[in-house]
């Protein structure tokens, strides 16, 4: 919500406790929607900061996921230790946050209690070469975590271009056999609307 920013002081200073009132505010802006909604935030708890996401619905908070796998350049945050599931109209589902896809013991946690679905909030804005090279794999390393973990992977990345930087995306659905059943083009901004089997 407030970009992903990995410099102290400016992080410090972006974070949200979700108890204080500034978040309330946000909530209550959000109280017409009747959809759920997973978003990421940088949180502020107790003196650290996290990459959270936080999942909404119709205005109330109904928990968060603290990213669990930090990369080397963000040493700003603390990592998180829980796996949350959420059960939501009789979809019970769980969060990974980006790099968090990349270990097979994010999705298994998740797995293991009971979820039918992975929800995947991404940021891949990388250097024109390096993103290149990845732009393909993403959703070859999420169709291994749902073949692994027996979950439908629902993934949404950020898109476009910023300061010598891209991303191509995936927004994507990918089901426990892997396959990607759903996705909105690369370097597209756009929605996917796709029902599951649970």
């Amino acid at each position: 919500m407030q970009g992903y920013v990995v410099h102290e002081k400016l992080t410090s200073q972006l974070a949200l406790e979700l108890s204080a009132p500034a978040f309330q505010t946000i909530l209550e802006h959000l109280s017409s929607i009747q959809a759920t909604l997973v978003f990421g935030l940088i949180e502020a708890c107790h003196g650290k900061l996290h990459n959270t996401a936080v999942v909404v619905r119709q205005g109330e908070l109904l928990g968060c996921y603290r990213k669990t796998k930090l990369l080397p350049g963000e040493g700003v945050f603390e990592a998180g230790n829980e796996y949350p599931i959420f059960d939501v109209s009789n979809v019970k589902f769980g969060i990974n946050i980006c790099y968090d896809m990349n270990f097979s013991e994010c999705a298994r946690a998740v797995a293991e209690q009971g979820a039918q679905l992975l929800i995947c909030p991404s940021n891949n804005m990388m250097r024109y070469d390096t993103a290149e090279r990845w732009k393909n794999k993403h959703n070859i390393s999420r169709s291994q975590r749902a073949v692994e973990s027996g979950l439908y992977i629902l993934s949404a990345g950020v898109t476009g271009e910023r300061d010598g930087r891209i991303s191509y995306g995936p927004t994507a659905l990918i089901n426990p056999r892997g396959e990607v059943v759903a996705q909105v083009p690369l370097l597209q901004e756009g929605m996917i609307i796709q029902e599951i089997m649970a």
